[in-house]
């Protein structure tokens, strides 16, 4: 019977596109095309009222708006000077852009040249920008020390310096007839205090925003026209013709869904009209709150599909920076954090000062994609203490990246591992180790609990527990991850997903049960052990076989009332702590998902007394059973497939 509702929903579909198509998509306007998006090959991408030389046609943009490629970047002249355009913020009709000097990397003293002036541009000032003014072959220095010394234009007759201009009154018993020239270049304003611990070349490489008039661009957009001047007069392209300000007529749309929906009646039978009705609420209802979940679906993910996502979604969206951002951002990668699995991650600080860590994801790995468009839409839907914040995202082209919160104590591996190997000092007191599971614990809940949206982490791990400054851990990497609906508890997946070590049995093998919240549940658990097999005194290797035995020699030590011989206890609420988070992991990595808690109640027993728990029975499989399913050919998904909701 399913398959039967999904291939008549299958002709519905078709159908209608074709109908829908074929009278549409006979001619297309050429001016259409011409004026689609396009760009310089970094740097975002430009559309009206911009045009670029030899790539749009003049009439796509407005004549005062022409931008020329250099090295790669989109430029626009002003003041007898080139300006990199870094940003392009068309909702708001304002673009962010810094002096070209900035990006000469060859220029030993990328000063400005030439005094700025918007003066016979469409251009105005944004609200947030500050002038830095340079004077050049000065005498002697002021008296009082000037805010940059521009040492590279300087020699020892002729001086050089910068200073704010609400500082330039500060210098009025200083002689300007001493300089040779000055001239004034501005830049994004910001904490003053943060700007002077810079050069002046950071300084000028922030870049500043301008702004243009409002148009009607937006709403020639939204009907999926593309924007234009002919003869000085807005123009909205669209794929049939010209139109005066959108491409909605609407009547020929509506006319021709009608026939498609006769023909359907006459083809199909009143029957599976039925179906085909019952399949269209289904799938209303199910996409009110998870519209983004039938993107995933590999055969279909192109970079017009995430572009339709990022376009339809952007509100509920981080800031989208350009590939040439992020370099400036990250220095052109030169503070290296450490490399995962989808590629290396790096230390850059925003315009604001803040510090964020750059996940530039591998242009070679093919499943990128699902996992970008996978973080992206996830991540985004969370606001919590223990989950990690992406600040931003960068997609152009195949280049991609995420943009976090930057953690300073880095991941929780760094620490367990490094008890083991005794590679360093670090070591975590019980206290602080019990303070990291409850915080895990809590993020999950939320996951699990709290978000409009369920989410499924499905890929909990120390690699994935991040530790701020205070050493408050949250939850990151949600490539793998599954969003469901609040009402919904089970899921369906092709492959299994995960980590070899932290997967719950149900994910690879169904005769354990079925997949659900309770597979994080799972991987949690085997997190906190080994938060704890990190303290066992024996000194094995973290890559030996201790971890297939070290959850049956921990339970049977503490089925004995045994020492659990484990380091740094010093006290009896250590003791309370170590024997708490044993017992609370044991529970859950019962086989059986309807055996171990769910997360509320662990976030319970972690924070609740030792003597109110009681001894959970042994959880794991025998040891064959283990042999035969870590002997088993196992596809770990790295591919976010598409989630098919089951319900309870």
């Amino acid at each position: 019977m399913h398959l039967k509702f999904n291939k008549s929903f299958h002709i519905l579909v078709i159908i209608i596109i074709f109908s829908v198509s074929t009278d549409e998509t006979l001619s297309i306007d050429p001016n259409f095309e011409a004026c689609m998006p396009r760009n310089c090959g970094n740097g975002p991408n430009i559309s009206y009222p911009f045009w670029i030389t030899n790539l749009h046609e003049s009439y796509c943009g407005q004549p005062d708006f022409e931008v020329t490629c250099y090295g790669g970047n989109p430029v626009v002249a002003i003041s007898d000077d080139d300006y990199v355009i870094e940003e392009v913020f068309y909702a708001n009709n304002s673009f962010l852009l810094a002096n070209s000097m900035v990006y000469d990397f060859e220029n030993t003293c990328p000063i400005p040249l030439h005094n700025f002036s918007i003066e016979g541009t469409p251009y105005n000032y944004s609200l947030s920008y500050v002038d830095l003014f340079f004077f050049y072959n000065c005498s002697t220095y002021p008296i009082k020390e000037p805010t940059y010394r521009v040492v590279c234009a300087s020699n020892d007759t002729d001086l050089s310096f910068a200073v704010f201009h609400k500082e330039v009154l500060e210098y009025e018993n200083y002689s300007i007839d001493s300089c040779n020239s000055w001239v004034n270049a501005p830049v994004e304003s910001g904490d003053i205090t943060k700007m002077l611990e810079m050069n002046f070349t950071d300084v000028l490489r922030r870049g500043f925003v301008l702004q243009w008039s409002e148009d009607y661009c937006s709403d020639c957009n939204r009907s999926g026209g593309n924007c234009g001047s002919i003869n000085n007069k807005f123009t909205c392209f669209c794929s049939d013709k010209q139109h005066s300000k959108t491409c909605d007529d609407g009547g020929k749309k509506q006319l021709t869904l009608k026939v498609a929906i006769v023909v359907i009646l006459i083809v199909v039978g009143a029957t599976i009209l039925v179906t085909c009705a019952s399949l269209i609420f289904w799938f209303r209802k199910k996409t009110s709150t998870y519209k983004s979940i039938f993107f995933w679906r590999k055969s279909t993910m192109t970079n017009d599909n995430v572009e339709a996502f990022l376009k339809i979604n952007g509100s509920l969206l981080p800031q989208r920076y350009s590939y040439s951002r992020i370099k400036t951002i990250t220095n052109s990668f030169q503070d290296k954090l450490g490399k995962g699995g989808y590629g290396d991650v790096y230390k850059g600080k925003l315009l604001d000062g803040r510090l964020v860590a750059v996940k530039l994801l591998n242009e070679t790995k093919g499943s990128n994609v699902e996992e970008f468009i996978n973080e992206v839409a996830s991540i985004s839907r969370t606001s919590h203490v223990n989950i990690v914040s992406l600040v931003g995202y960068c997609f152009e082209g195949c280049k991609r990246a995420l943009i976090y919160e930057y953690m300073p104590n880095g991941s929780l591996e760094k620490f367990i591992y490094n008890n083991k190997s005794q590679e360093t000092n670090d070591d975590l007191e019980w206290k602080t180790m019990h303070k990291i599971a409850v915080g895990i614990a809590r993020g999950l809940e939320y996951l699990h609990r709290g978000c409009t949206t369920r989410i499924f982490h499905f890929d909990i791990k120390p690699h994935n527990i991040l530790l701020d400054e205070d050493f408050c851990p949250k939850i990151s990497d949600f490539g793998l991850a599954k969003l469901c609906p609040k009402k919904e508890s089970m899921v369906s997946m092709l492959h299994a997903r995960g980590t070899i070590g932290y997967i719950a049995p149900e994910v690879f093998s169904r005769h354990f049960g079925r997949v659900s919240h309770k597979a994080d549940v799972y991987s949690y658990g085997m997190l906190v052990l080994e938060m704890v097999q990190g303290k066992e005194n024996i000194g094995q290797s973290v890559e030996d076989t201790s971890n297939l035995y070290f959850p049956h020699s921990i339970y049977k030590k503490l089925e004995c009332d045994g020492d659990i011989g484990l380091q740094g206890i010093e006290s009896e609420e250590d003791e309370k702590v170590a024997r708490k988070m044993i017992l609370v992991s044991l529970c859950c990595i019962q086989a059986n998902p309807s055996d171990r808690p769910a997360i509320n109640k662990v976030i319970e027993m972690l924070e609740g007394n030792l003597e109110s728990l009681q001894m959970p029975p042994e959880p794991f499989l025998s040891l064959r059973s283990r042999t035969l399913i870590a002997s088993s050919t196992i596809q770990i998904s790295e591919e976010n497939k598409s989630c098919e909701i089951e319900s309870m």
